[in-house]
């Protein structure tokens, strides 16, 4: 509907948006919304709310108006360099394809060396509800961003009500003083910047996060080291989280050991020990979408891509036996819908 207003009078939308971007003003009107629990994909059990999330159906004139705000400030934060230079999302180029290839460079580069690498895989305990409006003003505001900006930012994330809507539940409204709403267009980019004060005090090429999933690289002679290492940088993580109100989620917590093809001494099984909690090193990690073995090989994430593949073809081949409704052209469509994005 706002397409065909849009090519009718463009003039419209600009006067209904014009002013409340000139007077940074978030509408309390456009504040309230369904909020629609999802369970996240491929747990052994949902018995816990960390199991589920939910995804806020925004009224479709505040999402044009929270883009206009992601697109002015992305260029800003391009332009004064506000996220550091191993945070990915959000941004152009910034994606878990430059992610992925980023950590494995890194780890080759430190390999080359003769060093023990290794890196802990961690996730921030519900990064987009910890969004807290004070502490991320004063980090706009020590950027210099344009104070019409930051007082839109803080007048969206002040508090809204939420209707939670899954089967049983009564409709009632909710009071959410905290946190950025999922299914926002700017979400992402504010979170990006809550956490970008994590990276601070850590050398560039041993840390990289993509927006609440963080990797920490440590490399050393030996393996002590190593270990010694990786336990002060998570320390000061921690403590400077503390500081900003986030936490990271022991259960999701990662570790491997790096080694190249032509090393022949046993791998270490040295473990480590956070927040009174023993975490061994694995063979195979997941991160982002991609499986990496100990030796940076990718025979395992092919396998388990194509294995995926072949269980669409299964299922489209269900679709298009003799006599069922689907056509042959529909049937190549889901094919390359389905098929495409996952061997690509």
């Amino acid at each position: 509907m706002w397409k065909r207003v849009n090519l009718l009078n463009p003039t419209i939308i600009l006067d209904l948006l014009s002013p409340l971007l000139a007077l940074g003003y978030h509408p309390p009107s456009l504040k309230t919304a369904n909020g629609v629990v999802l369970d996240k994909p491929g747990k052994a059990s949902y018995d816990s709310p960390f199991f589920f999330c939910i995804i806020l159906l925004l009224k479709t004139i505040l999402m044009i108006l929270e883009q206009v705000m992601t697109v002015r400030l992305s260029a800003i934060t391009r332009s004064k360099c506000l996220l550091h230079p191993n945070q990915c999302f959000s941004l152009p180029g910034l994606s878990s394809s430059n992610a992925c290839p980023a950590l494995t460079h890194e780890i080759r580069t430190l390999q080359r060396s003769r060093l023990k690498v290794s890196t802990l895989f961690r996730d921030i305990k519900a990064g987009f509800d910890n969004v807290n409006d004070s502490t991320l003003r004063a980090i706009l505001m020590a950027s210099h961003v344009p104070s019409y900006m930051v007082d839109w930012i803080s007048t969206f994330l002040s508090p809204r009500t939420c209707t939670v809507v899954f089967q049983g539940a009564p409709s009632i409204l909710s009071l959410v003083t905290v946190g950025t709403p999922q299914g926002s267009p700017i979400s992402p980019l504010l979170c990006l910047l809550f956490v970008a004060p994590l990276h601070r005090s850590i050398a560039k090429g041993l840390m990289g996060s993509y927006v609440d999933d963080f990797s920490i690289t440590v490399a050393d002679p030996s393996y002590s080291g190593n270990i010694r290492w990786r336990q002060g940088y998570f320390t000061t993580i921690a403590t400077r989280g503390w500081d900003i109100g986030v936490s990271f989620q022991v259960p999701k917590t990662q570790l491997i050991f790096w080694r190249t093809p032509c090393q022949r001494t046993p791998p270490s099984k040295a473990p480590i020990v956070l927040e009174e909690q023993l975490f061994h090193p694995s063979h195979i990690v997941r991160w982002l979408g991609y499986w990496f073995t100990h030796a940076l090989t990718a025979t395992h994430h092919s396998r388990q891509r194509l294995s995926l593949a072949q269980a669409i073809v299964s299922f489209v081949k269900r679709l298009s036996f003799r006599g069922a409704d689907v056509r042959p052209f529909s049937c190549h469509r889901i094919a390359n819908g389905l098929l495409l994005p996952i061997l690509t």
